[in-house]
């Protein structure tokens, strides 16, 4: 579960948090935590190839080694991966060598389901970021924000999601939901109505800046 405090790129790290996408206008881009789930994500993954979107799953190191064929899924589809911690710690107090290795362990477990595969992200768990930035700069991952949280790891139903959403999102924004961490049946059936309602405004759904 990742919790939010307030805007991710706010943190006033030296190394800045990505928030956005790189395209102006009415752009959004999904990105989703805590995964790979056995039943969550294989569903979500219907949904977005149904509406042909693309997005971020930022995995737990712990998740991958569990479930490799969802994590070659994910990739085989054209997603991005992010890495979310080994085992979701609280990382914000934490030293830059302790770091590392907890990156590095997820990183590994990533890629020994899906050998060579990029892993441009990284999201702290509980969106503490302390010293993460600076060491996942070091190991070659953006740090990834959020500009909207729905709060979906506390589940307030389906129409109450899709109203958080259609009504919070912003040109630009990168919005923080969960495919893992618990029940995430509520957040697929509102991403499902969620992509062709703001599809339906002009909207377009695409990844977050990559830039270094």
């Amino acid at each position: 579960m990742t919790t939010a405090a307030g805007p991710a790129g706010r943190i006033g790290r030296s190394t800045p948090v990505v928030e956005s996408t790189s395209l102006v206008g009415s752009y959004v881009s999904l990105t989703f935590d805590d995964g790979p789930h056995p039943v969550h994500t294989p569903h979500l993954l219907a949904v977005l190839r149904e509406h042909g979107v693309t997005a971020v799953f930022c995995l737990s190191g712990s998740q991958a080694l569990a479930h490799p064929g969802i994590v070659r899924a994910i990739v085989a589809d054209g997603h991005l991966l992010g890495n979310h911690g080994m085992d979701h710690d609280d990382m914000g107090d934490w030293p830059d060598d302790r770091i590392q290795e907890d990156l590095e362990r997820t990183t590994a477990a990533i890629r020994a389901a899906a050998p060579g595969v990029p892993l441009p992200f990284f999201r702290a768990p509980y969106g503490r970021w302390g010293r993460t930035p600076e060491v996942a700069g070091r190991l070659g991952m953006r740090p990834l924000g959020w500009r909207l949280a729905a709060a979906d790891w506390e589940p307030p139903g389906t129409d109450e999601l899709v109203r958080r959403l259609a009504s919070g999102v912003t040109a630009g924004a990168v919005v923080l939901l969960h495919d893992g961490g618990g029940d995430r049946s509520q957040t697929v059936a509102a991403v499902d109505r969620l992509i062709p309602l703001l599809t339906a405004r002009g909207w377009h759904f695409t990844t977050p800046d990559r830039r270094l």
